[in-house]
């Protein structure tokens, strides 16, 4: 956690008593009038972007161009040219450029990488993955053209199948609209995006991955990640950003294995955390702006493959991070690097 390592927080808002609010809630918090006022102000090495999706990128794209380390909510962009431009101007920046999700940082994400990647289940043939609700009743934004569920909810499933299993190449989907109207923020509204999504991503490796998602899944139970492997089975419970637990079949232990979750008290905020530390200890973080592009072009794509009929091809690729060691681990080997240097 970033407790104890930030000095102050400065909020603004679309609505002025909200941020005066906020920032009431902490020690040394404040309140700047516009965006503009924090980027100018030297003293805030940090922007945290928390607004609708689209106004992610240039906001975004501001906050480097004026040197701040950023972290934006996903979808990094709406669109694959002001994700590119985004990418371009974070490559120049001095700035490190986080963004969300941040599942690859869940310890039950990461022992499951550490399974797959040691070949515990064998070779990876399919996954499957979920995540929807009934949809929000606030913010009609939403329902407009650059909202959705696919880039609120199912940005997540694709981020994590990405992650364990590696690029995509190609992607195909079927979508519709369920509820043409809803009652958003006390006003019937129009809903201008579809609100079920049922995709197919061929991963670079042959692995076939399924994601569902949906703003009207009214309650489900199971994991929310399945990999099927030659040789086992690994499944994530919960949802991947508030996992809880995995269970685990081996041909060879020929039975389950339920592994208690290490992520229970894990904040699905954590990458505001993991940027601090990477802030402060000068190293980049563990994920990486290229892979939430990735998954922003796998997005879009199976958003044109549901209006064409066509499956959609994948341009951009990405390198997985390797598995996070655990403690012990590193542990472990900053012993042995000791005694080895002592031995020279």
């Amino acid at each position: 956690m970033a407790r104890g390592k930030v000095q102050s927080v400065c909020f603004t808002d679309v609505d002025p008593a909200r941020a005066l609010k906020l920032s009431k809630k902490i020690n040394n918090g404040s309140v700047a009038a516009t965006a503009e006022d924090i980027l100018a102000d030297k003293t805030i090495d940090i922007v945290v972007i928390l607004t609708s999706m689209t106004s992610h990128s240039p906001l975004a794209r501001a906050a480097l161009l004026a040197g701040k380390h950023v972290l934006v909510e996903k979808p990094m962009a709406i669109s694959l040219e002001d994700g590119k431009d985004l990418l371009e101007v974070a490559a120049r920046s001095p700035g490190y450029l986080v963004c969300a999700p941040h599942v690859l940082l869940s310890p039950d994400y990461q022992e499951m990488h550490r399974r797959i990647s040691s070949h515990g289940i064998g070779k990876p043939l399919l996954a499957r993955a979920r995540y929807g609700w009934n949809g929000p009743d606030w913010g009609k934004w939403f329902y407009a053209p650059g909202g959705g569920p696919l880039f609120d909810l199912g940005v997540y499933n694709v981020t994590s199948l990405t992650g364990l299993l590696g690029p995509a190449k190609k992607v195909s989907c079927l979508a519709t609209l369920t509820r043409p109207t809803r009652v958003v923020d006390g006003d019937l509204i129009n809903v201008e995006t579809n609100d079920t999504f049922q995709i197919i991503i061929e991963h670079e490796g042959g692995v076939l991955s399924t994601v569902t998602t949906a703003f009207g899944m009214q309650k489900y139970r199971g994991p929310a990640i399945e990999i099927y492997g030659l040789e086992g089975t690994i499944q994530m419970m919960g949802d991947d950003w508030a996992p809880d637990g995995l269970e685990y079949w081996s041909n060879e232990l020929n039975t389950w294995q339920v592994i208690e979750s290490h992520s229970r008290y894990w904040p699905w905020t954590d990458g505001l955390a993991h940027l601090v530390d990477s802030v402060l200890n000068k190293t980049q973080p563990y994920t990486r702006p290229e892979h939430a592009f990735h998954v922003l072009e796998i997005m879009l794509a199976a958003m044109k493959s549901a209006e064409s009929g066509q499956s959609q091809s994948i341009n951009s690729s990405f390198e997985p991070p390797k598995p996070i060691a655990k403690k012990s681990d590193r542990e472990s080997q900053r012993i042995h690097d000791r005694v080895h240097e002592d031995a020279q």
